[in-house]
């Protein structure tokens, strides 16, 4: 694919951010704290399943909101993207995930559950940074 002189964007940007967010999913599948921190900027937004549903603000609320996942995950639950999708500008981007992410006897009951995650991101002084996380599932 040759690269167009007048589009600014890297062609990197979508293999960057691809390591990023599958490097993340892996950080959080070991329970690795440090590796799922890496890459969020310091002012990150989550929405996420469980509570607070206003959303997590900050780098250290993101940080303490993660160890109780790890341990329901240590149960035996499984975090693993099948489907990952990224757009990304020369400073913006954002990304869309399904992950299947429950327990096996979940996974019986309900076979097409997944869990759906986006993403935005933005770059700061050449790096690629997770602003915004939302993780959700869906209602029936």
């Amino acid at each position: 694919m040759r690269h167009d002189p007048h589009d600014s964007r890297d062609p990197d940007d979508e293999a960057q951010i691809r390591a990023l967010i599958t490097g993340w999913a892996e950080a959080v599948h070991r329970g690795d704290l440090a590796g799922v921190l890496a890459g969020h900027a310091q002012d990150i937004v989550m929405f996420d399943v469980p509570p607070p549903h206003h959303g997590i603000r900050g780098l250290a609320a993101y940080r303490a909101h993660w160890p109780p996942f790890f341990a329901w995950q240590a149960q035996g639950a499984r975090f693993d993207i099948e489907t990952l999708d990224i757009t990304a500008g020369t400073d913006v981007a954002y990304a869309h995930a399904l992950l299947r992410c429950g327990t096996p006897e979940e996974f019986d009951a309900h076979p097409g559950f997944r869990l759906r995650l986006t993403f935005g991101l933005r770059k700061e002084h050449g790096r690629w940074l997770v602003a915004h996380e939302h993780h959700s599932f869906p209602h029936d």
